[in-house]
Formats: structure tokens, sequence, C-alpha cells
């Protein structure tokens, strides 16, 4: 028996609504071409013609519904470019910002249908981003050529001037980066303001304003550029989102992490610029003194334990693990890091990164690593319990963990782990190494100044050299020089180029306590060992003077001997450290 399945007939309303509906829009079609003949351009379906998903990016859906219009498709610089009205004043405004960025425009006539349709492939504007972009390459004739311009501030300023009324957006993003790396600036900020848009750049520590009035519509398109490179969505303004895009350079390549953020005039830009040359240190120049260095130098030789680094926000620490592990690289050893987020590709390292939403959390991962049979652990940074647990039982067992902590002194790393729950009897037996670090803005070898010293500066200094521990080396501060800033056109004007680290390095050494405890003629028969001080919940501050005993030089006296070295200033350290008092 055949059984023919029958398919249910369609309502004769619904067969009426569906031809005028039908009919509506053959109408629409036919208004669009009449529309066109009278403008002089053609007519295009764009559901019949194809979506080009890079050339919709040129401007976000806001835009393209505000102009009734949409771009369709691109090659190079030749953009086709759909209008409902080219007479529209809307229309006309967004013709001119694209023409203004240096596109050719072939305008197109179509229907309001057509543009809706055209509109709809918006919501993959994002997963084609990823496919197109992610790459801006600079080729060496031209950055070389930027280079040679943007030596300063004010160059980059002046260039951005003379572009401000004609570039194409991607030519000022070009200069904004090159300026920007040839300049050293660690960061890139865009502030839109009610007119206008700012541009600064942080230069060693510090923000300079370069720009104060970029056109608010380069500066709409600015951003939909930086969106676009970094994988991030154009058409949202009212949330914040995070990216990243890498300049390809001749002899490297430069990450640049994006943050964009809502404000009250527009969208803040943020780029970070993770320079490979930063990280690509040795402990030499990391400015450590020779008396330290071998302290590390020790420690990074053992097979296990802990090594800590602790400072604020933008203090150097990523960049001092980071030359542990280049001092620590070696084919037969095996080192893995968890980070949040890898700011810089190390070659010869396994990096992994944090993500919260799929549950690879430091301390997830932590386990996680373990279990790959590494050598030596970097552990971005330690926040809670379970990961300071897991970090120290890795250091017990075999490895040798680095990581970081958010306390101002070194001392303060034990009351800080005590802090998270950790137990005190595994602290003491997982840690050798605290090292709290800052950083100070270098003099300009260009143009710093001797400064006159005058006799009671000289008697206070000889006085401050006698009270340090004699690990440090007299000998290299028998001609006290202190130099102050002045400043040229390769600082500036501010007188500082580049920057230095100041450390102390609280070192857990039970052989040293023990000279110490025995010691009768110092007379500290009844010091405490640093277990006992940890087993009872020691202050910060009591074991900041354990530490000092044991011979301790403080960032601050590491600071002033590189002043009355002539590599920064008092005022730079004071900055980092708070008042000096010799």
């Amino acid at each position: 028996m055949t059984i023919i399945k029958m398919e249910p007939s369609k309502n004769p309303s619904d067969k009426i609504k569906d031809k005028l509906f039908q009919m509506r829009r053959e109408a629409e079609e036919r208004d669009a071409q009449r529309t066109a003949n009278k403008s002089g351009h053609p007519y295009v379906n764009l559901i019949t013609a194809p979506i080009n998903i890079e050339a919709l990016s040129l401007i976000s859906q806001d835009q393209a519904q505000k102009a009734k219009a949409a771009p369709f498709e691109i090659k190079e610089k030749k953009v086709a470019l759909a209008v409902f009205d080219p007479n529209d004043s809307n229309t006309k405004e967004l013709i001119e910002q694209l023409k203004s960025r240096g596109f050719n425009l072939s305008i197109f006539v179509v229907s309001l249908n057509s543009l809706k349709h055209a509109w709809s492939f918006y919501k993959f504007v994002t997963e084609k981003v990823k496919e197109i972009t992610g790459r801006i390459r600079i080729d060496e004739e031209k950055l070389t050529n930027l280079k040679e311009k943007l030596i300063s501030i004010n160059d980059i300023k002046t260039t951005i001037q003379k572009l401000n009324n004609t570039a194409y957006t991607g030519e000022i993003l070009e200069v904004v980066l090159a300026g920007g790396l040839s300049n050293r600036a660690s960061d890139i900020h865009f502030e839109p303001t009610e007119n206008f848009a700012k541009l600064r750049i942080r230069i060693d520590g510090l923000l300079h304003d370069v720009f104060n009035e970029l056109k608010k519509n380069i500066y709409e398109h600015l951003v939909s550029r930086i969106k676009l490179l970094s994988g991030l969505k154009i058409n949202i303004h009212d949330e914040p989102q995070d990216g990243r895009f890498t300049i390809k350079l001749p002899q490297k390549d430069v990450e640049v992490r994006v943050a964009v953020a809502p404000s009250e005039f527009g969208e803040v830009i943020v780029m970070r610029l993770l320079d490979p040359e930063v990280i690509n240190l040795s402990l030499t120049d990391l400015g450590i003194r020779d008396d330290d260095l071998e302290i590390i130098k020790n420690e990074l030789k053992r097979p296990n334990g802990m090594i800590l680094n602790t400072g604020p926000t933008g203090s150097g620490k990523t960049t001092t693990l980071y030359a542990f592990l280049n001092y620590k690289k070696k084919p037969e050893i095996k080192i893995i890091t968890i980070e949040d987020p890898i700011e810089y590709h190390l070659e010869g390292i396994e990096q992994t990164q944090v993500d919260e939403e799929a549950g690879y959390t430091f301390a997830n991962g932590l386990r996680s690593l373990m279990r790959q049979d590494p050598d030596v652990i970097l552990v971005g940074e330690i926040r809670d319990k379970e990961t300071a647990e897991i970090a120290i039982q890795a250091a017990l067992t075999g490895h040798l963990v680095f990581s970081t902590l958010h306390t101002n002194t070194a001392a303060g790393a034990i009351p800080r782990l005590l802090d998270l729950g950790v137990k005190s009897s595994s602290i003491g037996p997982a840690l050798n190494l605290v090292i709290a670090q800052r950083l100070v803005r270098r003099l300009c070898e260009s143009c710093k100044m001797p400064e006159e010293i005058d006799e009671n500066l000289k008697i206070k200094i000889e006085k401050f050299l006698n009270s340090l521990p004699k690990r440090v080396n007299r000998e290299n501060f028998k001609e006290i020089k202190i130099f102050k800033p002045t400043g040229c056109v390769k600082c500036n004007n501010t007188g500082y180029k580049g920057r230095i680290g100041i450390f102390e390095l609280f070192l857990n050494d039970p052989e040293y306590e023990k000279i110490l405890v025995n010691s009768t003629e110092a007379g500290l028969s009844s010091h405490k060992t640093l277990e006992e001080l940890i087993s009872q919940q020691a202050g910060e501050s009591t074991i900041r003077d354990f530490a000092l005993e044991q011979g301790m030089v403080t960032m601050q006296q590491d600071g002033i001997l590189k002043v009355i070295s002539g590599m920064t200033t008092f005022e730079e350290v004071e900055g980092v450290t708070g008042p000096i008092f010799l």
C-alpha cells in the first residue's frame, strides 16, 4: 500500500498576503530604480548581490542606519556604497567621511528592503573580523621614514596636525603606533571630549599630552579601525571590550593590547604596546647591584623553592620574572607559565593563559601544570589561598616556582600569605627569596648635568654608606657624583630617558640565621628564627626588622645608591619610596 503524504494547503488569505507583500517589494525596487535614474547613479538589488563583510565593517551599524547606507564591496581603496537617497544630508555626510579616509566611492541606489538585508549581515562582522584582522603591517621603508620623523612627542603632534583634515584613518594610526614605538611608549590613550578627541602617550611611567584636537569624525573612524584590527564588535558602543592585534615589523612583532570603554563623549581607547625588546633582558640589564645579583643567581641555581616578586601594578615585576626565565632557559629544563593574560610570548617556554569562564583559574591551571613534569613554574599572580597552597606545595616537591604578590615591601609577603590562610608551617621551608621593587626614571645620558654637593650632604652620604651591610662594595662609591636633569630633544625635554629598577631582597637563609642566633658578640643570643616568627604570626614591621638584621638593603637605600652613582635623582626615589632622611 502506498502512502502519500499530503501537504496542508495554504489558507487563501495567506496567499493574498504573500501576493501583496511581493507587490510592495517590487514597487520598492521600481521606486529605487527611478531614484537611480534621476540621480545618475546605478541601481542594485542587494538581495541578489554578494555582501562583503570587510566592506560592511568600514562603518558601524549605527552609522549605516543613520545614513541609510551600506558599503557592500571593497577592493583596496575602492568601495561600493549602497544608499537609499543620494541627496539625504546624513548620506552626504557619510560619503564625505569615507572620502576623507581615502576611499574612492562608487555610489549605488537601493531600496530600504535591500539595505535591511545588508544590515542583517552585521551579526557576522565579529566572526569575519577574526579572519581579516589582528595584524597591521608597516613596511621597513615606511617605518624607517616614520621613525626618523617621529623622534619626539612634538614630531608626532606636528604630523597628526597636518593629517587631521585629510588623512586616511589608517595613516593616522600608523603615525601614532610608529611614534609610540619610536619614543618607547608603553601605552597610547585616546580620550574623546565634547568636540574633539585627545591623544596621550605614556613614556617612562608618565603620561604626555600629544594632540588635543583630533576631529570627532576622524576619531570615530579611528575607533572603528582599531576595533576591527582587535577583533572587537564595531557596532557595540555601550560596553567595555578587550582585544589585541599585532604590528608586523621587519625584525620583530609587537603585540598591542586594546581596551575600549564607554564614556560621556564617546569610547575611550587604551592601547598597550608590548615590545618584545622590553622582556629580552638579561639579569644585568635590570639594574640590580652586584651584591644583590650574586644572591639572585645563587637562588636561581636551586632546583626547588619559591621566589616571590612584590610591588604594585606597573613596577616591573613581569619584566624581572621574565629575565629569570630567560636565565633558567636551557634545552634540558622544562619551563611552564600560567598568566593572566599572556603579555609577551617567550620562545622555548610553554605559556598558558587563565580563562575564568572555562574554569581555568590560576589554581586549576597550576594543578594541571604539575602533571606536565615541569622543572620551573611561573604563576602570574598569587591571589587566593588555593593558588598559594598549590604553589607552595610545588616548591616543596622539587619545583622552582616564581610568582608575584601585591604587597609594598619584601617583608610584607609573609603576612600576606598568612592572611590568605596558608599554613605557617609550610611558608618557611618553601620560601627562598622575596624581591620587592619599584621603577624610577633614569637620567638622560645626553643632557644630565653634575650637581654641586655641599659638605653637609657629603657627610650625610658618608654616614649612610657606613650604615650599609658589608656586602655592599664601598669601592663603587668612592667618588660620589650627583646629577640633575636638564632636558634635550632626545628625552622629550624631560631630562629622563628610560627607567631602572630599585630593589630590596629578603633572603630566607637558615644557615645565616644560625650565625645570628649563635652570635653573642652581636648581642643576638635571643634572636628568633624566621620560622619561629612566622609561627607566631609576626607582623610586617617585625619581619622587616629581622630582614634588616640579616643584611637586607631596602629599596630606598638601593635608590640612594643609584642617585650617588649618577643614574637617577633623589626626587625620583622619594616619589616611589617616600621622604628620604639622610
